[in-house]
C-alpha cells in the first residue's frame, strides 16, 4: 500500500473482505465497498484508535440493523495512516436468514414430492376399496390384508340377503292376503290419512288409489265412518254397522299403539249382508208363520166351539165340518211345506243323487196335475226335443217338487181358457226346463222378491186358492240344491215365464 498506494487497495477481493483507509486525522481516503467521501470520521473507532496508539488494534462488532457480526484489524503505516480489513462473521440468525430461502426451496420440493408421493400412494391404496364388487365381495382382486373384511361384508351379504328375501316373502303374503280378502282394510295415519287400503274396501266406499294420503273424514262418507275414526284415534275401539249402496256393512275401526304411542288406527268392513237379511228374513218367517198358523187355527178353533156349545144350526153342521175340514187340511200342507223347506236349508243333507230323466218327471206331473187344470178351466201340455239328452243327476223328490210347484202355480193364477206349457230343451251345456203361463203375471217391482218364504203378490188371491207362499221358495232352495239357475219373465195381464236351467256339470252321456 506504502508503494502502490490507492491502486493496492482496488485490487483487494470486495467479497471476502472490505478494505478501508483511513487518514491519521479520521477522515476515510478509500473504501472498498462504500464512497469514502461520503463516510463519517472513522477516528472514534475502536480498532482504528489502537492502531493509532500502538500500532495495531482488533474489534469486534454486532450489527442489529444488519444481524451480521464483524471482526475488525487496522496496521498502522508510516506515514501516520491506518488500514483496515474486516469481515463479516456469521451469527445464527444471520446463518438461518441467509439459509431461509434455500430451506424454503427445499421444503416446498419436499412437500410438493410428498403430495404427489402420497396421492399416488393413497390413490393405490384406495382404489381397489373404491372399485369394490359389494355383491360378490369375494370375487374382488384386492391386496391381502382386505381379505378378511371382504368375507366379514360377504357372510354379512349373505345374512342380508336371507333377511331381504324374508321380508319380501311376508311382505308378498300379507300383499296377497289382504287383497284376496272379501273383507275390507283401511289402514291410517295419526291424523286419519289413509295410507294403504285393499280393493274390498275401495269398491265398497267407492274409493280409488287418488284417495290415499286423504283424511278419510274430508271424503264425504257416512258420518258415522268419521265418529269411529275419531274414537279409533282418541284410543277407543269403536263399530258400527251401515246399509252402504244396498248392502251391510259391520265397520270396526281399532287404534294401532307402537311403544306406547298411538300410531294409527286400522279401519275392518265386514260384509253382514246375508246376517242382516237372515235375521230380517228370520224375524219376517217367525211373524209370517204364527200369522199363517194363527188364521187356519182361528177357523178351526171358532168354528169347533159353534159345534162344541150347541150355538151351530143343525144344517150348518155340515158347513162347518167341511170348513174344519178345509182349514186343517190348509194347516197340515203348510206344517208340511214348512219341514220341508227347513230340510232343504240343510242342502239335502241325506238325500242321495241319481240319474233322473226331467222328461219322464214332466209327464208324471202334468198327469198328476191335469184334473185340476181341468177343474180350474187351464190346459195343459208338454213337450219336450229329445228326452234321451235330458237325463241329469239329481234328487228325484227335489226335482219332482220344482216341477209340480212351478206348474201347480201356473193354473192356480191363470184364468178360464188359460194356458199352462212345460218345455224341456237341451242346449248343449244345459238342460232347461220352461214353465209358461197365460196368467195374471206378476208386476216387475215384485219379480226381485217372488221367491222369499211367504210373499204374495195378491194375498187375497193367494189365499183363495189355498196357496201356502212357500211353493217358490222350495223351488229355489231344490233349484240351489242342483246347482241350477233361476229365471224369471212376466208381463201383467198376459202371463209368466220360468226357467230352470241345470248346468252341463249335472247331465250324464
Amino acid at each position: 500500500l506504502q508503494a502502490e498506494g490507492e491502486a493496492f487497495l482496488s485490487q483487494i477481493d470486495g467479497d471476502e473482505y472490505r478494505a478501508t483507509w483511513i487518514a491519521s486525522d479520521g477522515s476515510v481516503l478509500y473504501d472498498s465497498i462504500s464512497d469514502s467521501s461520503s463516510m463519517e470520521n472513522h477516528l472514534e473507532r475502536e480498532e482504528i484508535a489502537e492502531a493509532l496508539e500502538s500500532g495495531y488494534g482488533e474489534s469486534s462488532r454486532y450489527s442489529e440493523t444488519m444481524l451480521e457480526y464483524r471482526m475488525c484489524s487496522a496496521v498502522r503505516l508510516e506515514d501516520g495512516s491506518v488500514l483496515r480489513l474486516s469481515c463479516e462473521k456469521y451469527t445464527i440468525s444471520s446463518l438461518l436468514l441467509g439459509m431461509l430461502q434455500p430451506i424454503s426451496l427445499v421444503i416446498g420440493c419436499a412437500i410438493a414430492i410428498s403430495l404427489y408421493l402420497a396421492y399416488r400412494l393413497s390413490r393405490n391404496i384406495v382404489s381397489p376399496l373404491n372399485t369394490l364388487n359389494l355383491n360378490e365381495p369375494l370375487g374382488n382382486d384386492v391386496y391381502e390384508e382386505l381379505t378378511p373384511l371382504l368375507v366379514r361384508i360377504d357372510n354379512q351379504q349373505k345374512y342380508l340377503k336371507l333377511q331381504q328375501d324374508e321380508i319380501l316373502r311376508k311382505q308378498e303374503e300379507f300383499r296377497t292376503a289382504v287383497a284376496n280378502m272379501n273383507e275390507g282394510l283401511v289402514l291410517l295415519g295419526k291424523m286419519g290419512t289413509i295410507i294403504t287400503m285393499n280393493p274390498s274396501a275401495s269398491r265398497i266406499l267407492s274409493l280409488d288409489e287418488r284417495h290415499v294420503g286423504c283424511c278419510i273424514r274430508d271424503l264425504g262418507l257416512d258420518g258415522a265412518i268419521s265418529g269411529i275414526v275419531n274414537d279409533a284415534l282418541g284410543s277407543r275401539q269403536s263399530g258400527v254397522v251401515l246399509c252402504i249402496r244396498g248392502g251391510y256393512y259391520e265397520l270396526d275401526a281399532s287404534p294401532i299403539v307402537t311403544d306406547g304411542q298411538l300410531t294409527g288406527a286400522v279401519l275392518l268392513l265386514f260384509d253382514v249382508t246375508d246376517r242382516v237379511n237372515s235375521e230380517n228374513m228370520r224375524r219376517e218367517f217367525t211373524a209370517n208363520v204364527s200369522h199363517e198358523l194363527k188364521t187356519p187355527l182361528h177357523s178351526i178353533s171358532g168354528y169347533a166351539e159353534l159345534m162344541s156349545k150347541g150355538i151351530a144350526r143343525q144344517e150348518d153342521m155340515q158347513g162347518f165340518s167341511e170348513k174344519i175340514y178345509t182349514e186343517a187340511g190348509r194347516l197340515i200342507r203348510l206344517v208340511e211345506d214348512i219341514l220341508h223347506l227347513s230340510g232343504l236349508d240343510d242342502g239335502g243333507t241325506g238325500m242321495e243323487k241319481i240319474p233322473v230323466n226331467l222328461s219322464e218327471v214332466c209327464l208324471s206331473v202334468i198327469s198328476e196335475l191335469m184334473p185340476a187344470a181341468e177343474l180350474a178351466g187351464v190346459s195343459l201340455d208338454y213337450e219336450c226335443d229329445d228326452s234321451r239328452e235330458c237325463v241329469i243327476e239329481g234328487i228325484p223328490q227335489l226335482i219332482q217338487g220344482i216341477v209340480f210347484n212351478l206348474c201347480d202355480n201356473g193354473i192356480k193364477y191363470n184364468r178360464s181358457g188359460g194356458k199352462v206349457s212345460a218345455h224341456l230343451t237341451a242346449a248343449g251345456s244345459e238342460v232347461i226346463l220352461k214353465i209358461t203361463d197365460t196368467g195374471i203375471g206378476i208386476p216387475e217391482e215384485h219379480l226381485s222378491r217372488i221367491f222369499e218364504r211367504f210373499y204374495r203378490v195378491d194375498k187375497s188371491h193367494s189365499k183363495a186358492v189355498g196357496g201356502t207362499g212357500l211353493g217358490l221358495s222350495i223351488v229355489k232352495h231344490a233349484a240351489k240344491i242342483h246347482d241350477a239357475q233361476l229365471g224369471v219373465e212376466s208381463v201383467v195381464g198376459q202371463g209368466t215365464a220360468v226357467s230352470v236351467s241345470f248346468p252341463k256339470g249335472c247331465i250324464l252321456h
